[in-house]
């Protein structure tokens, strides 16, 4: 069905994602992924939406010097919070084919959707011959990536790609063959 040609994870909830070349996938997703959220000093947990320059901050893991970085790039106190669950909507695993992000940028986007950055975790290759070259047909099956097994769940509401939850644990890796489980 395709390849795995990109892995990210974006460790601060709306900040710019780190790319691997693995990743292990757990009941939650990938780890390490949207393990934090950026509050103000109100407690307002800030979204991407809410503040955009957070997407111009690259985590380093350092939770006081990216709290820095932060509070810097938008302007205003703010601290990092562990998440300890999913926030609300959110799918264990985001995809989006390669071909998907080329329509986008011609122009060619789904009803709904921003063409902006998907902040996708997976980003897969499909060949254009097959039926399958849309993940958007997805939706109500399983794959294999690597050792795990997702299963395509959804269409996202406002961006490219499917959403995915882990049926079974396991790793992916760049390189690694997307085929149905």
């Amino acid at each position: 069905m395709g390849t795995v040609v990109g892995i990210s994870v974006y460790p601060v909830r709306g900040c710019a994602g780190t790319p691997l070349e693995r990743a292990d996938v757990g009941p939650a997703g990938l780890a390490g992924d949207r393990a934090s959220a950026v509050v103000d000093a109100g407690g307002r947990v800030l979204r991407g939406k809410d503040a955009p320059g957070l997407a111009a901050v690259a985590p380093t893991g350092d939770a006081g010097a990216d709290a820095a970085a932060l509070t810097a790039a938008l302007g205003r106190p703010v601290h990092l919070q562990p998440l300890t669950e999913r926030p609300d909507g959110a799918a264990a695993v985001h995809l989006v084919s390669r071909q998907a992000l080329d329509r986008a940028a011609a122009g060619v986007v789904p009803a709904g959707c921003g063409a902006d950055d998907p902040r996708a975790n997976l980003v897969l290759d499909l060949p254009g011959d097959l039926p399958d070259a849309d993940e958007r047909t997805w939706v109500g099956r399983r794959l294999r990536l690597g050792t795990a097994v997702l299963e395509v769940t959804r269409l996202p509401r406002h961006c490219l790609g499917v959403y995915a939850e882990v049926a079974e644990p396991g790793t992916v890796a760049v390189g690694d063959e997307v085929t149905p489980a």
